[in-house]
């Protein structure tokens, strides 16, 4: 389990590395030349996905001050690290295309979803975690820590997958769909890891 964790810490350091080229690297993106424009599909990842990644970093912090075992800590910090830096990249293109970071449409507009009802009580777009789901993780302690964290980043996760390969399907700038193809390959990964993870901890997946 450690040398898996620790691949998945060398994957994170490696996109922190990259962060400042492929957030400049946009303004001269090698597609179209064009800036998109506040309702593209382009922009409406880098804010909602801006949004969804926010969650899972609150996730992961509040996790590691809940449980004291290496693999789980470890593997929050990463995801942690990685999805504020990417967080960063997704607000920061926005910035260089001079667009809004917040929209008046519903989330998920920019995939043809946005007049689909969401969970509510905070769960904005797919695997979201409800606020009454993120304040309940902040009363677990240990084992049921783990456990309800590793549950709900799976669902993140899934979510969040979801998202990306709207954007390979959708969005025009070409880095931004290598970042979102890096995304689905990370977070695939890290679905893997924590269902083993929750093996060993005799659960499983939420359905």
């Amino acid at each position: 389990m450690k040398q898996h964790v620790g691949w998945i810490a060398g994957t994170a350091a490696a996109v922190l590395v990259a962060a400042g080229a492929i957030t400049y690297a946009v303004a001269e993106d090698g597609g179209s030349g064009t800036t998109p424009v506040a309702d593209s599909a382009d922009a409406g990842f880098a804010r909602d996905m801006a949004v969804h990644h926010q969650q899972a970093v609150e996730m992961s912090y509040i996790v590691r001050d809940r449980t004291d075992d290496e693999d789980v800590r470890r593997l929050a910090y990463d995801i942690a690290q990685t999805q504020a830096n990417q967080r960063g990249m997704l607000l920061g293109w926005l910035d260089l295309w001079d667009l809004p970071k917040v929209s008046s449409k519903a989330p998920m507009t920019w995939m043809g979803m946005g007049d689909m009802p969401s969970a509510g009580d905070g769960s904005l777009m797919p695997g979201m975690a409800t606020n009454a789901e993120m304040k309940k993780l902040g009363t677990l302690n240990g084992k049921q820590a783990e456990i309800f964290f590793l549950q709900l980043m799976t669902a993140h996760h899934k979510g969040g997958i979801h998202m990306a390969e709207g954007c390979l399907d959708r969005c025009a700038v070409g880095v931004e769909k290598r970042l979102a193809q890096t995304m689905v390959n990370g977070q695939k990964s890290e679905i893997d890891l924590m269902a083993d993870m929750l093996k060993e901890r005799g659960a499983k997946p939420r359905s």
